[in-house]
């Protein structure tokens, strides 16, 4: 699935020409952006729109003349200039592209009938659009031990790499996780993990998806079916409370994969491992596919109508000892919105009581928690803002939501923060970091807010001093 250029707003517009027409592009906006929005399409490998460029592949570069003659340059990394003319069709242009394809492939495997990303490579895709055709070399390809397991969910085909450098730019880029990098140097080099590490990062899989060739491959995934037997549909992840974009892809009634889908509200394509491999669970043998009921120190499977008949006698057997005011249900604050209306629905329509509550679990009323104004992604993230995280560890919990924090954070000038039982993900990250103790969380706050700090036990002064200094510098609506 290629990957769609960032949304942009052109507010500085300058005019350049691509292949003899007049395109209107946003002044400091990359060419590679700019001739794809107005139609033309520039081959690329290293590029993405989710993360800095670096210009490694050359696989972009066109001819450009700012003024001062033509010149081959990459358009990754060429931002638009007014007047400038860009030729993407000519014969240097096309040389120069014959020439990386065939770079590219000395030591790439053929191997494509047996590769997870045969029929969805962009070196395929690439090579059939703008390769030379044929090849040239008759020498032994390199040869690599394959595959090497690197995590539980992620394995590596060194052979496949063409170095673009996606996978490492994400793990310490985009997520703060430098654990795979590149390795040796000249014609060896290639990339891994450190000797004996695991590549134990939360987001893995999201190198699996942005691998431009078949080098890293997903376990689960792995020789189980091919892109044209895949039944796709768009959906919702169901893993957290951020509701990620992505495809369901399912093959001969069996669900396959989960991609993520570049929404620019909420994930950017981005998944967290919880997320992209929870379709694990549905195909689980140890998945409950039917009531269970215990029959002496152990389950033995049911039919429906006994199971709701037990049900109705212990409701019956609670109610009969103290009526529907005898009945009471308590909810987690962590239930689906889905299931919190299940069970209320339940204790009110059809037990008839009243005796229904569910505990936020830290110590604030719900009327605060409810009062507060609401914020999409987007505005909790917008550049140059001031961000207060008062939960869990996003990192831990909404992995989505964490990458787009971290972004705000380090990309466009946002402040946070942390107000959480314990050092979180971002903690390195945040402006100023108060944790508290279990049921302290509405005294920390009411520190911050204007109280004194001594009403809460081990919090120290500086930090609501340093959290104080960062509200009072927001020059906007904190989020």
């Amino acid at each position: 699935m290629p990957e769609a250029p960032k949304p942009i707003t052109i507010d500085s517009p300058v005019t350049i020409t691509v292949n003899g027409t007049e395109v209107t592009a946003q002044k400091g906006e990359l060419l590679i952006d700019a001739c794809e929005r107005a139609g033309t399409y520039i081959p690329r490998f290293c590029y993405h729109p989710r993360m800095n460029p670096v210009g490694m592949c050359r696989m972009c570069l066109v001819e450009v003349d700012t003024g001062r003659g033509p010149a081959l340059q990459p358009s990754c990394m060429l931002e638009c200039g007014d007047g400038m003319s860009v030729d993407t069709q000519s014969e240097k242009v096309q040389k120069a592209q014959d020439g990386v394809l065939e770079f590219l492939l000395i030591n790439h495997p053929l191997d494509c009938p047996v590769c997870d990303k045969g029929g969805e490579c962009p070196l395929q895709d690439t090579t059939m659009s703008f390769g030379p055709g044929e090849s040239r070399w008759v020498e032994e390809k390199r040869h690599y031990r394959k595959p090497i397991p690197i995590s539980e969910t992620v394995n590596l085909d060194r052979e496949r790499c063409i170095l673009c450098d996606r996978c490492t730019r994400f793990a310490d880029e985009v997520v703060g996780d430098p654990l795979i990098h590149f390795m040796d140097r000249g014609a060896n080099t290639q990339v891994n993990t450190f000797p004996g590490e695991p590549f134990s990062s939360y987001f893995s899989g999201n190198t699996v998806q942005i691998c431009p060739v078949g080098a890293l491959t997903a376990t689960p995934y792995r020789f189980k079916a091919r892109p044209w037997d895949l039944e796709e549909v768009d959906s919702t992840c169901a893993g957290c409370a951020v509701g990620c974009r992505i495809t369901v892809q399912s093959s001969r009634n069996q669900l396959l994969r989960y991609n993520g889908v570049d929404s620019d509200a909420v994930n950017w394509s981005w998944l967290c491992d919880k997320g992209r491999y929870g379709f694990e669970t549905v195909n689980s043998e140890d998945r409950l596919g039917q009531p269970l009921l215990r029959q002496g120190d152990h389950l033995e499977p049911a039919r429906w109508s006994d199971a709701l008949a037990a049900a109705s006698r212990l409701i019956a057997d609670g109610l009969g000892r103290g009526g529907a005011d005898g009945f009471a249900v308590l909810g987690g604050s962590r239930l689906t919105n889905e299931a919190a209306y299940a069970w209320v629905k339940l204790a009110k329509g059809v037990v008839g009581s009243d005796n229904v509550d569910a505990q936020l679990g830290d110590g604030l009323p719900a009327e605060a928690v409810l009062g507060l104004p609401r914020a999409t992604i987007n505005d909790a993230c917008r550049p140059g803002g001031t961000i207060i995280l008062l939960g869990p560890d996003p990192k831990e919990s909404l992995g989505a939501l964490y990458i787009r924090l971290k972004h705000a954070v380090v990309e466009d000038g946002a402040k946070l923060i942390e107000i959480t039982p314990q050092r979180t993900g971002l903690a390195r990250y945040a402006a100023a970091s108060l944790t508290y103790r279990p049921g302290e969380a509405a005294a920390v706050i009411g520190a911050l807010l204007g109280g004194t700090s001594e009403a809460v036990a081990g919090l120290e002064p500086a930090a609501i001093a340093a959290a104080k200094a960062v509200l009072d510098a927001a020059s906007g609506p904190v989020t």
